[in-house]
């Protein structure tokens, strides 16, 4: 019987795995840093909360958790400015470090940090077991029970290892994915190569990736939280799309940016990621975003595993 947690682990992390031979998820799908800045702005707003919430401290960190080619973290280093630029701690966690990023320290395992962790699309890539049910799997039994014949992946390992990132920083851990919450579950293991959907084959020629059990990542986390959908968190941070300038060069790069935005916080696309904020030490949810509607998980953004 094939060990699916094992096989993807091999295909992604072992020692001619996909992300160990160094190869950046750029190469092979669209990510929200990929598109601009935009992405890094709005963290650097939910950061200088984080920032205020803890006073001002001598340093302040900012981590990047499975930092892949790094571009979100150069963004954060380069749009950082005033107080907090002088006081801020750029690391990208990633096993394919990339030294070459100015501003940017590089580790391959979580240390402790003051500040705010980003999780971007890193759950996803955890790997998990692949179970056809019905099953006496206790995460199953609580989070994702199933039928004869039916399909889930097993959540518990992300679960883990988001209990375990939170608990490393004192400010906010934010994980941004796709995912889903017990109402709209489906299986959703797949694999990308060259910019397309492919299936998930475990030879390490392709991304393999599942959505996110949300709910359950929560409550292995414990602790201040919040489920938001990205296009609300972006909202909330100030990061909206407006053209107002009638200087023919500024109206073109307002369209520019405006477009990008849109793209941040497209229903379909990359505005239906979860948001799940974790606050700890002193700081509170309600210290970095406002009272928003919850997060639901849009069946559109779940891919065609047939």
């Amino acid at each position: 019987m094939l060990d699916w947690e094992e096989a993807w682990r091999s295909a992604l992390y072992g020692p001619s795995g996909f992300f160990v031979r160094g190869e950046r998820p750029s190469g092979h799908f669209r990510t929200a840093p990929l598109i601009g800045q935009e992405l890094a702005s709005a963290l650097l707003s939910l950061l200088d909360r984080v920032d205020h919430a803890l006073g001002r401290p001598p340093v302040v960190d900012f981590v990047d958790m499975g930092a892949g080619g790094g571009e979100l973290s150069a963004a954060v280093r380069e749009l950082a400015s005033g107080s907090l630029s002088r006081r801020l701690r750029v690391t990208g966690v990633d096993l394919a470090p990339d030294p070459s990023l100015p501003g940017v320290r590089w580790t391959s395992s979580l240390e402790p940090s003051v500040g705010l962790l980003v999780a971007h699309e890193w759950l996803d890539a955890i790997p998990c077991p692949v179970v056809q049910g019905p099953s006496d799997d206790p995460w199953l039994a609580r989070w994702w029970p199933l039928g004869e014949g039916e399909w889930a992946e097993v959540g518990a390992p992300r679960d883990a290892a988001w209990a375990s990132a939170v608990a490393s920083v004192t400010g906010a851990a934010l994980a941004i994915d796709y995912g889903h919450t017990a109402d709209c579950r489906r299986p959703t293991l797949t694999g990308y190569r060259d910019g397309r959907q492919v299936a998930p084959v475990f030879d390490g020629s392709c991304d393999i990736t599942a959505h996110v059990a949300f709910d359950s990542a929560a409550a292995a986390a414990g602790g201040s939280s919040v489920l938001v959908s990205q296009r609300d968190a972006l909202s909330a941070l100030g990061l909206t799309a407006s053209v107002t300038d009638s200087d023919p060069m500024a109206w073109l790069e307002e369209t520019a940016r405006a477009g990008r935005i849109a793209e941040l916080r497209a229903v379909g696309g990359l505005g239906d990621f979860g948001w799940l904020l974790h606050a700890t030490g002193p700081v509170r949810v309600s210290d970095l975003l406002p009272p928003l509607p919850a997060w639901r998980p849009n069946p559109a953004s779940f891919p065609t595993t047939d």
